[in-house]
Order: C-alpha cells, then sequence, then structure tokens
C-alpha cells in the first residue's frame, strides 16, 4: 500500500507542480476515495507531501523570471495568515460534528464548488476582462482566501489560485503556475507550525509519511523541470482535464461518506 501511496503522490505532485495547483487537490482526495487514512491524516501528510514540492519547485525556478515577489510576496503573507486561520476551521467543523466522515463530505462538496467555479472560468476566460491589481492590502486579502480554502479543505493548495492570479493580476499561465507555487509554500509553512504548536498533530504512519514527503520532494524536482519545456497551450490542457478528474472524485467522496 505504501507503494501505492507514493506513486499517487509522485503523479499528484508532478502534474500540480506543472498546472500550479499543488497536488494536494489531487492528493487528498484520492486518499480519501480509498480509505486507507483518517480523513485528518490525509489533510495533515498532503499538506507536508505539498510543502516539500513546493520547497523544491521554487528553488528550481528561482531564476526564471516567472516570480513576482511584489504581487507573490503580499500574497503570500495574506496566505500564510489564511492558512492558520483555516486550521482553525477545520478543528472546530471536526469539534462540532464529531464525525470525521461527515466533516470530509463538507470537504468535498467545498471542493466540488471550487473546483466547478475555476473550471467554468477557465473555460471562458478569453471572453472575460482582467484586472491588475496594485498595492499591497489587497493582494494580502486575496491570499488570506486561498490560503483559509487551501488550509480548511487540506490540499495544501488549490485551483483557485490560478484563477484568481489570471483574473486580478493578468498572469500568463505558466507564471500564474510559479506564483501559486509560492504561495502555496508560505501557507503551508503557517499552517505546519500551527499544527505542531498547538498539538492537534494526527496519528499517523512514519512510512506512509516517508513515502509522501519523498514523492512530494521528487514529484517538485520534475515538475520544475518540465515546467520550463512545456507550452502555455498544453499547460492549459493539463489543468483542465485536471479539473474534470477532480470533479468526479468529488462527487464520489461525497456519495461515499454520507452513504
Amino acid at each position: 500500500m505504501i507503494i501505492l501511496v507514493f506513486l499517487i503522490c509522485l503523479a499528484a505532485s508532478t502534474i500540480g507542480g506543472i498546472c500550479g495547483i499543488g497536488g494536494g487537490v489531487i492528493i487528498k482526495p484520492l486518499l480519501d476515495a480509498i480509505g486507507i487514512m483518517s480523513v485528518s491524516t490525509v489533510s495533515f501528510l498532503s499538506g507536508l507531501t505539498v510543502l516539500a514540492m513546493a520547497c523544491i519547485n521554487v528553488w528550481k525556478n528561482r531564476k526564471g523570471g516567472e516570480l513576482d515577489a511584489n504581487r507573490s510576496i503580499p500574497l503570500g503573507i495574506g496566505a500564510a495568515a489564511g492558512g492558520i486561520a483555516g486550521k482553525y476551521m477545520f478543528s472546530a467543523l471536526k469539534t462540532a460534528v464529531g464525525n470525521d466522515r461527515v466533516v470530509g463530505a463538507v470537504q468535498s462538496i467545498v471542493l466540488f464548488l471550487l473546483v466547478l467555479g475555476t473550471l467554468l472560468y477557465v473555460l471562458y476566460k478569453k471572453h472575460i476582462t482582467t484586472r491588475n491589481v496594485t498595492g499591497v492590502i489587497v493582494p494580502v486579502l486575496i491570499g488570506l482566501f486561498l490560503g483559509i480554502c487551501s488550509s480548511f479543505l487540506g490540499i495544501g493548495g488549490g485551483p483557485m489560485n490560478l484563477a484568481v492570479l489570471y483574473y486580478f493580476f493578468s498572469m500568463s499561465t505558466k507564471q500564474a503556475a510559479v506564483n501559486s507555487i509560492l504561495i502555496i509554500l508560505l501557507s503551508q509553512i503557517a499552517s505546519l507550525l500551527m499544527t505542531v504548536t498547538t498539538g492537534t498533530v494526527p496519528v499517523f504512519e512514519w512510512g506512509n509519511l516517508a513515502a509522501m514527503v519523498s514523492a512530494g520532494a521528487l514529484g517538485g524536482f520534475i515538475s520544475a523541470r518540465l515546467h520550463k519545456k512545456l507550452s502555455s497551450e498544453l499547460t492549459d490542457k493539463l489543468f483542465i482535464g485536471l479539473l474534470i478528474v477532480i470533479l468526479g472524485i468529488c462527487v464520489y467522496n461525497t456519495v461515499r461518506m454520507l452513504s
């Protein structure tokens, strides 16, 4: 089973790194569907996997000229705060409900709606006039929203990052992907620190941790190499296909957890 977990995380981290969605949005629903770990454990280990991927990816792309620090750092600061807020929201929901399956179903429904909205935007973005937001306050607030979503859902990032970067900052597909990974990196660091300092680390198997984090790091390296070679058009197609797959997994998970 550890080999299967490793392969899932490697594929997800590689594709997620190329598209800029982090990979957790694939890992979380897939492992929930398999049902080999609790919802809380999947959320925690998925976040660590994405963190490993983001560290390698950002480091490899730091000199590529696509990172826009003036925008991404305020977004990342907001995302870091959002990562902490999202953890609080997840813990509050879990305490209030007291049932992992119901919590997982709520996560699946929210993720489905966000991914569907992102898919519709990407399909029709040629007909949508983008903006070019400047300053610090608005990017911080946008990052806060993104961080809350990714942390609450336990996905470490998300397709909505790209839609936001497309619309509010008029970034190209490849530029948005690189900057999205930086945002994911900062939000995951904050989320991990909060989980550790509050003593809410769930029970997990060290073998799964090693397999997932190593797969994330390897996926970050591979995705950084492929990102430079793939065209924006191919990246767009890969992203759209991925969104459709995620929607299907979300529907499956919601039905399974509520049945």
